[in-house]
């Protein structure tokens, strides 16, 4: 069983940028998908980004390509979302997840139904 723990979520200005860490313990990382998703009030949990295993391979949601980014450290069993030109729509909770699908191509581990761990989440608040 691997935990998850985010960090890194705050307040900040439309335009700002924050970095956000997802740490593990209990198994390595690199056995598993890894992916952010994020959810608003009153709103489904959305897909922002996935980084396959090697960190050699990345899938971002469309509203976020071109000013988020997901990268992985095997050595610091982390993985971060860096997220640039931030907008009031990008407010929400932020969730670090882990997949073990071997089998799902990356572009199609999109739905909260295929990861199967998962952390507590961390705010992320842009002011306009």
């Amino acid at each position: 069983q691997v935990q998850l723990v985010e960090s890194g979520g705050g307040l900040v200005q439309a335009g700002g940028s924050l970095r956000l860490s997802c740490a593990a313990s209990g198994r390595p990382l690199s056995n598993y998908v890894m992916a952010w998703f994020r959810q608003a009030p009153g709103k489904e949990r959305e897909f922002v980004a996935a980084i396959d295993r090697r960190g050699g391979g990345t899938n971002l949601g469309d509203s976020v390509v071109g000013r988020f980014t997901i990268s992985r450290d095997k050595a610091k069993n982390r993985v971060w979302l860096q997220m640039s030109n931030l907008k009031p729509e990008d407010t929400a909770a932020y969730f670090c997840a882990a997949a073990l699908s071997w089998t799902i191509p990356l572009p199609l581990l999109t739905t909260t139904d295929e990861y199967e761990h998962w952390g507590q989440g961390t705010q992320v608040t842009v002011s306009s």
